[in-house]
């Protein structure tokens, strides 16, 4: 069974927190510049004592709270001297333990405010109507609200840590972003199960891609993330009490790194329940499954159950493209198209079959993972004049 990382003393480690097969223990952190860092202690608490013949020395997390204590001090100049661009840097630079696609998200907005006249500007200087003024521009220049809300929901925190140590007296990006730009984000709305049946049963009658039907299945049918699927190890699959043990996700950095995360919340660490057809499905999976001559680990996990031609972990980039292709296939070969389907619509796919099957809400939200019931009911919003006649038949039938 997959856990959380622990030590040799069977003790949870945190994020970023790793031991060594000496025994070390290491501590991996990004600067402001996004580039990974390191430290070693013996030690992981203050308490622990020091292995026979090695010098004392603070533990790791000792060590962790003196990083964030210097990051803490004299960081942030006067208002008058430090540009948007560099209290942002300042900002992030107190993160520690951030997860990786977080830092890619850092960088973007750093990138951006580099770049842009606005982030020249002196903090005291910015007005509310500057920074609408701003995202505006942004959006003018095309970037999608997706997007911006990633810049504002960075830049906006960094001006509250200026307003905070009473640098500024308000945050000039205190508003509503919908208020200012345009949302023209396309909400991605489930396929009906008409249209999900018509592409599993092309997939595995495809010669090609075929090979994926049963990973394009269990999504289906399972409402997995897509991280949190390709990170799935043989030892997280139990037929004898037909569940899936989700723990935790494969990611890949843009460097090629591979790394494993916590799930996306708490609420994430769960056990999903299988059917037969999706048990079978895996059986199949394990039984075809790419054989290597050593087994890839990844922060102490192995077993993946798909690995691509490099004999690595098959990640969401993978399987985002299969569906693509396959999609773009059946498109060009039938008259009647089928809308966009990828991993996250077969969740979001997933999600919508099991509240229009009458599930409860809350066994729905833990099945799915939502750390937030209201993310669940959403999903009982998305329904169409047929889905309301055919629950007035019901409730008809009924006697109601």
């Amino acid at each position: 069974m997959s856990e959380k990382r622990k030590d040799n003393k069977n003790r949870i480690l945190h994020i970023g927190e790793s031991q060594r097969k000496d025994g070390r223990y290491m501590f991996k952190y990004t600067d402001a510049n996004g580039d990974a860092k390191y430290f070693y202690s013996w030690k992981l608490d203050k308490n622990d004592l020091m292995p026979a013949g090695k010098s004392n020395e603070p533990s790791l997390r000792e060590k962790e709270k003196q990083l964030e204590k210097d990051r803490l001090s004299g960081i942030i100049q006067g208002a008058e001297k430090i540009t948007v661009a560099e209290l942002t840097e300042k900002y992030i630079s107190l993160k520690t333990g951030v997860r990786h696609n977080t830092m890619a998200n850092y960088k973007f907005v750093l990138n951006i405010l580099k770049k842009e006249a606005f982030g020249k500007m002196k903090v005291d200087k910015v007005k509310k109507s500057d920074a609408k003024a701003w995202l505006i521009k942004l959006q003018k220049d095309g970037r999608g609200y997706s997007s911006i809300a990633t810049v504002r929901g960075v830049v906006r925190p960094a001006f509250q840590m200026a307003l905070d140590d009473d640098l500024i007296g308000k945050n000039p990006f205190d508003f509503q972003l919908a208020t200012v730009v345009v949302n023209d984000s396309v909400t991605r709305e489930a396929v009906s199960r008409a249209d999900m049946r018509k592409f599993l049963s092309f997939v595995e009658s495809d010669p090609h891609f075929a090979r994926y039907y049963e990973g394009m299945f269990i999504l289906f049918n399972t409402g997995l993330r897509i991280s949190e699927f390709t990170g799935l190890t043989i030892s997280d699959i139990d037929f004898d009490e037909m569940k899936i043990r989700v723990t935790h996700q494969l990611q890949r950095k843009r460097d090629m790194e591979y790394v494993i995360e916590d799930t996306k919340t708490t609420c994430g660490t769960r056990e999903v329940p299988m059917t037969p057809e999706v048990a079978e499905c895996f059986q199949r999976i394990i039984r075809s499954r790419k054989k290597v001559k050593v087994e890839p680990m990844i922060d102490g996990y192995s077993g993946f159950l798909y690995l691509d031609k490099n004999g690595m972990p098959m990640v969401a980039l993978h399987w985002e493209k299969y569906f693509q292709h396959a999609l773009e296939k059946y498109n060009s070969i039938y008259k009647v198209q089928l809308p966009k389907i990828t991993p996250h619509i077969c969740r979001h796919t997933f999600c919508s079959n099991m509240a229009k099957s009458g599930m409860n809400p809350k066994t729905l939200q833990y099945i799915m993972g939502h750390a937030d019931i209201g993310v669940t009911l959403n999903v009982y919003t998305h329904t169409t004049f047929a889905d309301a006649k055919e629950e007035m038949k019901k409730l008809c039938v009924s006697g109601f």
